[in-house]
């Protein structure tokens, strides 16, 4: 070996283990800031799509509510007021199919993340 030549040594199993590791932190890293920047984009979008449907449900409130009045005045001459007590019964029926179907939603587990779950399970037991 020439003396003018700088001697390189193999990093070794303590240069191996840091370079892995650091390696390891800078991909976390990278995908931290990569799911942060997605996500400021999605919660961008969520709040556009929370306001376009509020507008929707209170259109749909002012839809029902003047269709009612239309059928009121309308049947008003002929039953008087029994045609707000059939308006009520028809509104009350659908609420409660509504509120059934939503509960069986619920007890399906619809909400749950099962895949999602089961991806973070896998991990776990891989990593133990």
């Amino acid at each position: 070996m020439d003396n003018n030549e700088p001697y390189v040594q193999s990093p070794g199993l303590l240069g191996g283990i840091t370079g892995l590791a650091r390696n390891a932190f800078g991909l976390v890293v990278s995908r931290v800031e990569l799911a942060a920047l997605e996500l400021s984009e999605v919660r961008n979008h969520v709040i556009e799509l929370l306001a376009i449907f509020a507008a929707a449900v209170l259109f749909t409130w002012f839809a029902l509510a003047y269709g009612t009045a239309t059928i009121v005045a309308l049947a008003w001459d002929e039953m008087g007021w029994k045609i707000l007590l059939v308006l009520f019964i028809v509104f009350a029926v659908l609420t409660a199919i509504l509120v059934m179907k939503g509960l069986s939603m619920l007890k399906q587990g619809k909400l749950a993340f099962p895949e999602t779950m089961k991806e973070l399970r896998n991990d776990r037991d891989m990593l133990m």
